[in-house]
């Protein structure tokens, strides 16, 4: 009897085991440079099965063979990768004005898409995206290395909490000494990134989304943008904009940013600012400062289903819960509207005001 007995409870006990799928995820292009640090990762099939790679590029994907990626999951066809291996996750790294490509072949097939930021190379571009992905009931999520710092969290609760006063003004930078051209993982992301067409922009586009997510998330949709750039390097950026600034206009409160490749060291870098006090953070780093004093905060870490994109994505498809805070794709929706309208700014010379959201 008391083995009959203990045979179920073995069972019971396997349950929870059994119920969790493991999700299967897919990439579709190798020509950003992001994708091989988080390839190096997704090879080892955890929190998801890495079941196909489709680059039509054998350059890149000789690349990506060295990481560990096996010879059966190399696709040049990515239509053909996503019928074969049937994914319910792919993460995109192809050019951003091909965004809203990897949606309408997705979408149908019921798959879940992450991007590398941003969300669309175009306004027009992210609505469609935002629209089949409603219709088809699938998550698009935008990554940025910015959701996943613990540091973030921190320094918005610190503005939310009340500590800093009345918040009426954001200051940002991010950016670095350009991107690289040199080898194979380099000089394809180089060419479209570089090209006004495939990337939306040039430094405007590439830091600048990070700045305007910022702004979205602390103060919601601005009123108005202007914004001005320059081409301090054109024999080595001929076709675009190389820094830009970009300033957000409220009711009551104000965003200057800065997205440039002509830094001199890397920066992400943001300081809010309260009637009260401000908070300067970094990744790893937070301060509170008023007056001359400044104050380090304690960063509490992120639980884990928030800590990476995959687990993250992983999490709200088994949850059956949205894709929320700054990679959701109505604020992403917004940041390229943001973008779009800076690009307006440019041309005429003076502020936009946004229209009535849609």
């Amino acid at each position: 009897m008391r083995k009959l007995l203990f045979i179920p409870l073995l069972l019971a006990a396997a349950l929870p085991a059994l119920a969790q799928k493991q999700y299967k995820i897919a990439v579709v292009g190798l020509v950003h440079s992001h994708v091989w640090g988080h390839l190096r990762d997704m090879v080892k099939n955890d929190p998801a099965e890495l079941v196909g790679v489709a680059e039509p590029v054998q350059e890149l994907t000789d690349e990506a063979k060295k990481l560990g990626v096996a010879d059966k999951l190399i696709f040049t066809d990515y239509k053909k990768m996503l019928d074969e291996t049937k994914p319910d996750i792919v993460w995109a790294f192809v050019e951003n004005n091909r965004h809203l490509e990897i949606v309408q072949a997705c979408a149908p097939r019921k798959i879940n898409v992450i991007f590398e930021k941003p969300l669309a190379s175009t306004y027009k571009d992210a609505l469609v995206i935002r629209d089949l992905a409603r219709k088809n009931g699938i998550l698009v999520m935008t990554n940025y290395q910015m959701a996943w710092w613990a540091a973030n969290y921190t320094a918005y609760d610190q503005a939310k909490s009340g500590a800093l006063g009345q918040v009426y003004r954001l200051r940002g930078i991010v950016g670095h000494g350009g991107p690289g051209s040199e080898g194979a993982r380099n000089k394809y992301f180089f060419a479209w990134l570089t090209d006004p067409e495939k990337n939306g922009a040039g430094a405007l586009m590439d830091f600048g989304c990070y700045n305007a997510l910022w702004s979205l998330w602390y103060l919601g949709r601005p009123e108005s943008v202007f914004a001005q750039v320059q081409h301090l390097r054109p024999e080595r950026f001929p076709k675009v904009e190389d820094n830009a600034t970009i300033l957000l206009h409220y009711k009551n409160a104000e965003g200057i940013f800065e997205g440039s490749w002509d830094l001199p060291r890397g920066f992400q870098d943001l300081e809010v600012f309260g009637r009260d006090a401000s908070v300067y953070m970094q990744n790893g780093k937070v301060e509170v400062r008023k007056g001359r004093e400044t104050q380090n905060v304690a960063i509490e870490p992120l639980p884990a289903e928030r800590s990476k994109p995959i687990v993250y994505m992983v999490d709200r498809l088994r949850s059956g819960k949205p894709i929320e805070g700054m990679t959701a794709i109505d604020i992403n929706v917004q940041v390229i509207e943001i973008i779009d309208a800076a690009k307006a700014s440019i041309k005429s010379g003076k502020p936009v005001a946004l229209p009535p959201a849609k």
